[in-house]
């Protein structure tokens, strides 16, 4: 069975559901953690010379899967291999710990024998998510004047992966120390 349409799971309506412990798991509302697919949170080189910082923020509230955030940023960094390897560092400003609930139907022939219905249908976690506010940074990229449209470049590709709306910030670049 494939994944629910993003519109299912996309708004801050609903309370966040990410009550997980390693230590107590007997205390945890959440047995069983689904699947992580973000799994890289920074890419390219981090101590290079860099001039500008660009920040993909949200333009309202919206929450965004994990599978969704991780194919905006293999989108994005994929293409700043392609051209400009190694001249860039991209971070990944957000964690999805919102673990996100479904209520499995039946569907078929004599399905309604089968279950209950919504009866007790609090749901099982199916996957994971991130909750991102107003104003919040997505993507980060340190980047040098010369390269800046190809990572406008990469930004909209990203975007074209993630539903949401997202406008680029420009800020002078200032050092990370590590």
């Amino acid at each position: 069975m494939g994944l629910r349409p993003a519109k299912t799971c996309r708004t801050l309506e609903k309370k966040p559901w990410a009550r997980y412990s390693k230590r107590k798991p007997r205390k945890s509302f959440v047995k069983a953690m689904p699947h992580l697919s973000l799994l890289v949170y920074e890419m390219g080189d981090r101590k290079g010379k860099y001039d500008y910082t660009y920040d993909m923020v949200a333009d309202y509230d919206v929450q965004l899967r994990d599978n969704s955030l991780e194919a905006g940023r293999q989108a994005a960094n994929k293409y700043l291999e392609k051209t400009i390897l190694n001249q860039y560092f991209f971070k990944v400003r957000v964690y999805p710990h919102n673990v996100i609930r479904e209520n499995k139907m039946i569907a078929g022939a004599g399905a309604d024998r089968l279950q209950k219905g919504m009866r007790k249908a609090y749901g099982r976690a199916t996957d994971r998510a991130a909750r991102i506010h107003k104003g919040q940074e997505v993507f980060t990229v340190d980047i040098a004047k010369a390269n800046v449209p190809f990572l406008m470049d990469a930004f909209r590709r990203a975007k074209l992966k993630m539903c949401g709306s997202f406008t680029i910030r420009q800020s002078p670049y200032k050092s990370r120390s590590s």
